[in-house]
């Protein structure tokens, strides 16, 4: 059997950390593609090999899938700049879909390199009216999707397909929804409105939904994926829709926390949003609750995610469980109250 050399973007991320972990505990070879002066390479276990460079420059992606003779190689490709301004940037196309192509190139370029598994989200996939859960699609539309990030997902998902269906590419596309759980060093969105709520530091609540899974089962299904997942296939990595009023209930019961009282009505939060809005454009400050984040809490939040659960093994544990191990990580770490 030959030599597998498992080639992981991101590596220093919240998934991709946990990918890289999984992967070592199978007994698998990983080489990481770090940002040169990344203060995060400390989260990754010494067993792996670094390689510095960035997506956007071809000549460093190409020398990342440069491996010795006689080895084969797996490519997952969780980097992306992950942003919840729905703006347009310039650096979030050039990243997302700039970063992908060369990702695509250097797999077709690279005859050892036997299969590529690139993580998308499910904001890649327009939304559908509630009541029905949001399936995966075949053909990715940017013009249907909400916000930039959603955007540059949509169009980097097509290129993936695209490189299927017209130059041979074996690939497989992966949509999580959203992250949650143990080990999130750079404190992303979710793990800030943990904190904020085991600490008391959200007075007031949003009616709303989220779709979250545990970063651990999350890093399962790409496993999983490299190993099943079929060409040209796409796989929604989701869980079940759960309200903020929910969590809260949750980490009430797990930490006795202090209840939030009150949440408030999500058309009265839009209409303070935009207010808010308007005044952060005149004083350039971040606005605390913006229109974006108001219109993810009222969407659709409902994915149907039995494809990944029957071709990939793919499962999910509970919040009840992926809160509790969140909150005894953020207490080790110094970030919630040791009190709660």
């Amino acid at each position: 059997m030959k030599n597998t050399l498992y080639l992981l973007t991101g590596a220093a991320g919240f998934l991709g950390s946990n990918v890289c972990a999984q992967l070592l505990e199978r007994g698998d070879k990983v080489r990481a593609f770090v940002l040169p002066g990344d203060k995060s390479v400390k989260y990754i276990p010494q067993e792996v090999e670094l390689c510095e460079g960035d997506l956007c420059n071809p000549d460093a992606v190409n020398r990342f899938f440069t491996i010795p003779e006689g080895t084969e190689s797996i490519v997952i490709h969780c980097a992306s700049m992950v942003t919840v301004n729905p703006d347009f940037n310039r650096k979030l196309v050039d990243v997302n879909v700039g970063g992908t192509k060369n990702i695509i190139e250097a797999c077709l370029n690279h005859p050892e390199c036997k299969k590529l598994v690139y993580v998308s989200s499910t904001g890649a996939i327009p939304e559908v009216p509630k009541g029905q859960k949001i399936k995966e699609v075949n053909q990715f539309d940017p013009d249907k999707v909400v916000g930039w990030y959603s955007r540059t997902k949509a169009m980097a998902s097509q290129e993936v397909l695209d490189a299927v269906r017209q130059r041979g590419l074996n690939a497989c596309i992966l949509h999580p929804s959203g992250i949650l759980g143990p080990n999130d060093y750079a404190v992303g969105e979710t793990t800030k409105v943990i904190i904020q709520i085991v600490n008391g530091d959200m007075p007031i609540g949003m009616q709303g939904s989220f779709n979250l899974c545990d970063v651990r089962d999350l890093a399962y299904g790409c496993i999983m994926a490299a190993d099943k997942g079929r060409k040209g296939e796409c796989y929604i990595l989701g869980n079940e829709e759960v309200t903020l009023k929910e969590l809260c209930k949750m980490l009430q019961n797990d930490l006795g926390c202090k209840p939030i009282k009150f949440y408030l009505p999500l058309g009265i939060a839009s209409f303070i949003a935009k207010k808010l809005e308007k005044k952060a454009k005149k004083t350039g400050k971040q606005p605390i609750m913006t229109s974006f984040s108001i219109y993810n809490l009222a969407r659709n939040n409902s994915f149907d995610y039995s494809k990944a659960k029957k071709e990939l093994g793919y499962k999910t544990r509970s919040y009840m469980e992926t809160l509790h191990d969140e909150a005894q990580w953020l207490k080790r770490e110094g970030k919630i109250k040791a009190s709660s």
